[in-house]
Formats: structure tokens, sequence, C-alpha cells
């Protein structure tokens, strides 16, 4: 009898982009810019953290955000998991210094609690899981919007002086640099919303290399000060072991507090999947911006963190799909799932056609 011959797995389980990032450090580590060449860098990273918000600006539509308003309990929900029980726990974790965690590490580990929610993870597996996808896209897109504002203030307000770098002159870079250009591309919306529209996934390439070039600018800047001799491979270990507790206890409170709040299964998922979810698009270039030559620890919590969620959450979304495939007939299922995509706004079919 002849042998199955084992098949590689069809997608790999470490995203695409998750390795171009860990590649770009492992680059920064082997040929950091210094000299000229990091004064380069860090001006090539200031103008794509610009494009990057001004981008950001340009696609979202201020109509379909005011329209998602309608379900302001839901979006509520979100950002008092991405703005308060997140960064109550990030608080929390001081206790875990100097044991578990050291001093920049904990830093770290308070700002990726503070950056806003994702947007495209959270619709895919909001849709994944057969949840509320429009209600997943408007609350993502307010997230990202209240971050550009309340992550800045709950940094210098809960970081203090141990982020290097919180002080009016901060602040008023995150301002020139971030709600500058996305005002900008609010108010060119009507002008280039389509070409934006038109070359979405060109237009997310230069999304993905502005936070490509800055991840090397920020880790550069961590070889040639020589912090990363401060991190050993136990406390990385801890620090993996703290952000699944963290993750954990999210996953939890957003499931089981929306539901002691009344929301449907539906709404529950989209709350659950964009309530726990931090953004690595959002929090790179604040992060470049507020902690200077000590962004590469501060982001290093972020970037394990955002690899984690998506591997749970994956598992999570489905799971609850199966959950609703037993709770509905397979002839009713269909039209439920048609129907949710077809509620989704022009703009946000759009976002949920190019979101992986």
């Amino acid at each position: 009898m002849s042998r199955r011959i084992p098949q590689p797995p069809s997608r790999l389980p470490v995203d695409p982009y998750i390795a171009a990032l860990i590649g770009t450090v492992v680059l920064a580590a082997l040929l950091p810019a210094s000299g000229p060449a990091a004064e380069v860098a860090g001006g090539a990273s200031t103008g794509a953290v610009a494009l990057l918000f001004f981008l950001y600006g340009a696609r979202l539509s201020t109509a379909e955000a005011l329209d998602g308003l309608r379900h302001w309990r839901l979006h509520l929900t979100v950002l008092a998991c991405t703005f308060v029980v997140f960064p109550l726990l990030g608080l929390a974790s001081a206790g875990l210094v100097p044991y578990v965690l050291t001093p920049q590490l904990q830093s770290g580990f308070l700002f990726l609690c503070l950056v806003p929610s994702t947007i495209q993870s959270s619709i895919a597996f909001t849709s994944i899981a057969r949840g509320n996808v429009p209600a997943a896209i408007c609350a993502g897109s307010f997230s990202s919007i209240a971050g550009i504002f309340l992550t800045p203030l709950l940094a210098a307000a809960l970081l203090g002086g141990s982020g290097g770098g919180f002080s009016g002159d901060a602040l008023l870079k995150i301002g020139v640099q971030l709600l500058l250009p996305f005002a900008a591309g609010q108010l060119l919306r009507r002008r280039i919303g389509g070409f934006v529209a038109r070359h979405r996934k060109v237009l997310g390439l230069v999304d993905r290399g502005s936070i490509l070039l800055v991840v090397y600018t920020a880790f550069s800047e961590g070889m040639v000060a020589g912090i990363w001799h401060q991190v050993t491979p136990a406390r990385l270990g801890a620090l993996l072991a703290a952000e699944a507790v963290l993750l954990a206890l999210m996953l939890a409170v957003s499931w089981y507090g929306a539901k002691r709040l009344g929301f449907g299964r539906a709404d529950r998922i989209a709350i659950q999947f964009a309530g726990s979810k931090k953004s690595l698009a959002s929090g790179l270039p604040m992060a470049s911006v507020l902690f200077g030559a000590q962004a590469s620890l501060a982001v290093l919590p972020l970037m394990l963190f955002h690899q984690m969620q998506l591997m749970v959450c994956a598992v999570i979304a489905k799971r609850r799909a199966r959950d609703g495939q037993d709770a509905v007939s397979p002839e009713a299922a269909v039209p439920v799932a048609q129907g949710r995509v077809a509620n989704v706004p022009p703009a946000g079919r759009r976002y949920f056609r190019n979101t992986p």
C-alpha cells in the first residue's frame, strides 16, 4: 500500500507581512543606519509617516462614518475596551517590574495598550465568524480616528518621562506629522477619493512600505544606542507570557461584557474582534515620534502582540462560524451571510473585498 506524501500547507502560519517586519528588524540589526545615512532614513521615515496618515484621511468617508453613529452603543463599547480597559490593564503591568518585565519593556507594554484598534483584521475576522460586518467597519474607523488624538494624550499622561520624549514638542510633532496630513486627506477626499479607491492595492503597498521604513529607522537607532543588550531571551519569554494573559483577558471582557450589556450574537462578535485588537499600522508611526531612540524597545511588545492576536483570533473566528452554522440551518445561512456583505456601505464593500 502506497504511503500518502504529506503536502505543504497552503498558507504559511506566519503572515507574509509579519515575516517582512521580522526581516526588516534583522536588516536593522546587521546593517543599522548611522551617521548621514541615519539622517536620510529619519527624514524619509518622517515623510512616509505623513504620507501614511494622508492616505488614511483620503480613504475614510466622513459621511459613512457619521451614518454609522446610529449604532452608538456598540461603538462606545469598543472605544471603552480600547481606551479604558486596555490602559487600565497596561497600568496594572507596573506590578511586573522588575521581576517579569524591565522598565523599558513595561513602557512598551503600556504603550501597546494605548494605541487604537485595527480595521482590516477586525472586518475579516468578524465576517468569518458571521458577525456584524458594517459595525466592525465603523467601530474600527472610529477607533482609528479617536486614536490619533487619544493615544498621544494618554501616552503623555500615563507614561510621563519614561517615554523618553513626551513633552509639548512631542505632541506638536504628532500634530504636524499625523493630524495635519490626516486632515489634508479628508479635505482633498472629494478630489482624490476616486483615485485612492481605484488604486487601493498599489497604495496598500505604500502603506506597508512606509511602516517597514519606520521599523527600520527605529530599530537602527536602537542598535546604534546599544539598547538591545538590555533584552534577554528570558525577558522576551516573560513578555510573551504577559501579552498572552492580556489578550485572553480582553477577549473575555469584550465577549462576556457585551453579553451583559444586552448585545446580540452578531454585535458581540464585532465587539470582541474590534475591542481586543491593537493596530500596528497606527502604533508604529506614533511610537517613532514619541519615543525617539527608545522606539525599538517600545514597539517590540506591539509587534509581538499583533502577531499573537492574528493567530488566536483566526482560531476563534472559525469556531464562532461553526457555532453559527449549528444554530442556523444551511438553507438560511446563505442569505444571512450574503445580506451582511450586501448591507456594507459601498466604500466599506471595497474595503472588505481587499481585506486579507
